[in-house]
């Protein structure tokens, strides 16, 4: 779990620079919890990008 001073980072973050569609007010008014969700899904092709490459065993 990211502790509150991380959330507050993001915060920041996402408030400064708001993604398409939504302003810097509604990110103020976001729970951590739907914070930490939206920075999830906007970087979730990023989570196995170190991985690309990489030869093993894969189920399709």
């Amino acid at each position: 779990m990211m502790s509150k001073k991380n959330t507050e980072e993001l915060r920041k973050k996402y408030m400064a620079n708001p993604p398409e569609g939504m302003t810097a007010a509604e990110i103020r008014k976001m729970s951590d919890e739907d914070l930490l969700d939206m920075d999830y899904f906007l970087n979730e092709d990023d989570l196995f990008a170190d991985e690309a490459g990489v030869e093993g065993f894969y189920i399709f």
